[in-house]
């Protein structure tokens, strides 16, 4: 297994090359892939699961996210590798809780770069940072009030993650149940010694090392608004920034079911608008952000007919083919 020392250090990030932060910016709006236990559960978080037959998908259809993807004028799917559950969607060698010892039995993840590069869609990844049942940190206790100590496991996934996959955009970690015993500054450099070009953010937490904002429920907003990252950034501003990303669900709020994963059958109607999204993505424009909308694969790994239908129409927005439904006057009050 990979150790990595307290003291490796990689290039600082306001190394990277301005080619390759341009590139990611001229990614602008990406498809976000929720799919895991909370997609049968109906609810956000799904705790205390120890069956991975709770993922109950029999089919999956890569192919319809990234076609879906790619006529909504999107330029990258952000996919959900590992919720925190532990479940993870490809086929990891850390660990029995995966897709694959699942009754769907496909590498996920595998399938969904395939799609990718047939439909010329780029990839990133989301992944929870730590997991519930990781054990107690040795000799000190419970290491976090929701999650636990495993830094070794942590690495060996990234690792796979980061080898085994082509080249990953940016990987979005998640940090509501702690880091898993490996710090921020030890994730971005251990990450970085595998794909220096893949950029690393982290929802909350040390920002000191990230080099893409994150914005969990955040706006479209300059990089210099650390407010545009939304309501769960509390921390001050990453002295590396090079570029920022926002990112909220297709779903509008509403009673029971989830938000960020497939709510329940009864909100099948239930989606944002286009003109909303078409906003955002012009606002997302204008501050040189990334824009990544959340969709929930329902219990067969398809996108909702509602999904599709909007992504469809603002991708025709995103490209002309309709008229613009928005004024630049407008901007600012429409995309809050």
């Amino acid at each position: 297994m990979v150790r990595l020392n307290a003291q490796t250090k990689a290039p600082p990030s306001a190394g990277v090359s301005e080619v390759r932060v341009q590139a990611l910016k001229n990614l602008r709006f990406g498809m976000f892939v929720c799919w895991s236990f909370s997609t049968f559960s109906g609810k956000e978080w799904t705790p205390g699961v120890t069956n991975v037959n709770r993922f109950a998908a029999k089919d999956c259809d890569t192919d319809q996210w990234a076609k879906t993807a790619k006529v909504a004028g999107m330029g990258y799917i952000l996919f959900l590798t590992k919720h925190h559950d532990g479940f993870c969607l490809w086929d990891t060698k850390t660990t029995g809780r995966k897709v694959t010892k699942a009754p769907l039995g496909r590498d996920v993840l595998a399938e969904l770069r395939k799609s990718c590069d047939k439909f010329g869609i780029k990839l990133a990844l989301y992944f929870s940072e730590g997991e519930w049942a990781w054990p107690d940190k040795p000799g000190g206790g419970r290491y976090q009030a929701n999650g636990g100590y495993n830094p070794e496991m942590k690495k060996a996934q990234l690792k796979e993650l980061l080898t085994q996959y082509g080249p990953v955009e940016y990987i979005w970690f998640d940090h509501a149940v702690g880091d898993g015993g490996l710090s921020h500054a030890e994730t971005f450099a251990f990450c970085k010694s595998l794909q220096p070009d893949c950029f690393i953010g982290f929802n909350h937490g040390d920002q000191s090392d990230a080099d893409i904002r994150l914005g969990e429920m955040g706006r479209p907003g300059p990089l210099a608004d650390q407010s545009a990252a939304g309501p769960h950034m509390k921390n001050p501003a990453g002295k590396n920034y090079r570029l920022a990303e926002f990112t909220y669900p297709i779903l509008p709020k509403h009673e029971g079911g989830a938000m960020w994963f497939y709510s329940l059958p009864q909100h099948d109607h239930l989606c944002l608008s286009a003109e909303k999204i078409y906003a955002d993505y012009l606002g997302a424009l204008k501050h040189g952000n990334i824009f990544s909308l959340d969709v929930g694969p329902d219990y067969n790994g398809q996108l909702r007919d509602i999904d599709v239908k909007t992504l469809r129409q603002a991708g025709r927005y995103i490209r002309g083919e309709d008229a613009q439904p928005i004024a630049a006057s407008q901007l600012e009050t429409k995309s809050k």
